[in-house]
């Protein structure tokens, strides 16, 4: 597979390797709503918030989404966009690859960008999530009119679509609701007594056709009819036959043509979605302008959001009620505005100050049920919380200890992801952290035992052996010394790491 190529591409490689693992803060004077919610909304570093999330979700993100910086050369008020090529690429391919870390075996990443390093992006894209793994391109048309500035203006974004595993698509995807367009196909030209149907072609491509797909069929007014030319008919013969009985075949309204099958409007669930989406489907840059100018007013909004209809149709495709939804390059707060009103859990990360000042009073006025955006539409009438977060301490202070600000929670998470590649099922508060593959995890760390002394809780003693919880198999345990030689470790069945020099970076 052809590889993209940059200045300093190896050290954006090595970057994840590099970036240390941090603490999250609560900052509970500006979280809001429900104090059991699972929503997150981080201020800090995305690079570095996404690695601080790892221990605890990864594999877990059901759909992420991001609107990363486009490049574009033109300084906005929340965001200098002017990137060297080559830097925004080294910005991009770490933060790529830790979205991939949290994404869940069926899950989604949706990409916005635009022509100027769309299909650097792509090729990007390949190589972290696979080049199998890509689903689709889909054409946004985020104008309503020509820019009258160029004489070959753009109408359109793209957003670039994967899965983490590709064979999941349509076991994962939902159809969306039937649109007033296509219900008005529907017509009852016959008087069938189930009601509205429209027609849809009945031939085949021949590549996997089997012979029975290959018959004359005759018409009601005794036309023969072959499969076309190059073509098969869709389905087998005595297939055809028990739904022409079933009423299903048209053949025209003078019985005479090419035969078709009716598809009834009350057997729909829903409609597949395709990779054009006119502005008239999911909104456009005047309405993503108009809903910010509403939140926050002319002079403080937000220089590129995007609409709500647009997240409504990506969640309605990627998500069901209470999966995971991240957006690491949360901007004005839509993909968390939205996600909440649509009943689903969410992280959102923002580094500059508007998480503060545009974030974070705009999902405070979502759980107070604002009716912008989409609300009408999902019915919102308000409620759920958020917590908000800041980036605190490294794990590791400037002499590599532990730094003293790191709870045992936090540590023990660290250490199972870094040890399972899995995050833990729930917070730590016992020092066996879980058992996985057969093996035995325990941390011995700030008092779990209840005593902090020397040669006690934190040191691993025949006293603290007797104490933990028991397992006949391998046990792998984290402590600030051990009292037992290698021979006794080996009977016990036991690896011994030591804090914190054993304690490695994600």
């Amino acid at each position: 597979m052809p590889l993209l190529d940059w200045l300093n591409k190896p050290d954006a490689v090595r970057t994840v390797q590099k970036v240390p693992y941090r603490l999250l803060e609560a900052v509970p004077e500006l979280s809001a709503g429900d104090p059991d919610t699972e929503n997150m909304l981080i201020q800090g570093d995305n690079l570095q918030a996404l690695k601080a999330l790892l221990p605890l979700y990864a594999g877990k993100v059901k759909c992420i989404y991001i609107d990363p910086p486009y490049n574009t050369r033109s300084a906005f008020t929340h965001y200098d966009d002017n990137l060297e090529h080559s830097l925004w690429l080294s910005l991009m391919y770490p933060r790529l690859e830790l979205l991939r870390e949290l994404l869940a075996e069926d899950g989604s990443i949706w990409v916005s960008i635009d022509d100027n390093e769309a299909h650097y992006l792509k090729v990007m894209m390949d190589e972290v999530f696979g080049r199998r793994n890509f689903v689709a391109s889909v054409v946004w048309q985020k104008r309503t009119s020509p820019d009258n500035r160029l004489r070959l203006g753009a109408a359109h974004d793209v957003i670039l679509v994967y899965k983490k595993n590709a064979f999941t698509q349509n076991e994962s995807f939902n159809q969306l609701a039937v649109n007033e367009g296509r219900i008005k196909d529907f017509k009852n030209p016959d008087d069938d007594p189930r009601g509205a149907w429209a027609s849809t072609d009945f031939t085949g491509m021949t590549g996997h056709a089997t012979p029975n797909q290959f018959y004359t069929i005759v018409s009601p007014n005794g036309k023969a009819y072959p499969p076309p030319e190059g073509r098969c008919w869709a389905l087998a013969e005595e297939t055809f036959k028990n739904l022409l009985a079933d009423n299903r075949v048209w053949f025209g309204k003078d019985g005479n043509a090419r035969p078709r099958l009716k598809r009834f409007l009350n057997e729909m669930k829903g409609q597949n979605a395709w990779t054009w989406w006119t502005n008239a489907e999911a909104g456009h840059n005047q309405e993503a302008k108009k809903e910010i100018n509403e939140l926050f007013g002319a002079s403080d909004a937000f220089d590129t959001p995007k609409p709500e209809r647009l997240l409504e149709r990506i969640l309605q495709i990627a998500t069901n009620p209470n999966d995971l939804v991240l957006d690491s390059f949360l901007g004005s707060g839509t993909t968390a505005a939205v996600a909440h009103k649509m009943n689903r859990h969410y992280i959102g990360i923002e580094m500059g100050d508007h998480a503060e000042t545009h974030c974070q009073p705009r999902l405070k006025k979502v759980i107070e049920g604002e009716q912008g955006g989409i609300s009408k539409a999902v019915n919102w009438q308000g409620g759920g919380g958020f917590h908000y977060f800041r980036l605190g301490e490294t794990i590791f202070d400037e002499l590599g200890s532990i730094h003293p600000d790191v709870r045992f929670a936090a540590l023990a998470a660290h250490i199972w992801f870094c040890e399972t590649r899995s995050p833990l099922a729930k917070p730590a508060d016992s020092a066996l952290l879980g058992i996985h593959n057969g093996t035995a995890y325990y941390l011995l760390y700030n008092g779990i035992l209840g005593d902090r002394r020397p040669q006690s809780g934190n040191v691993l003693t025949q006293a603290v052996l007797d104490v933990l919880p028991k397992h006949a198999g391998r046990k792998i345990i984290y402590g600030e010394a051990s009292r037992f030689g290698k021979p006794r470790l080996d009977a016990e069945n036991i690896i011994f790491k030591q804090i914190p020099y054993d304690v490695r970076a994600v």
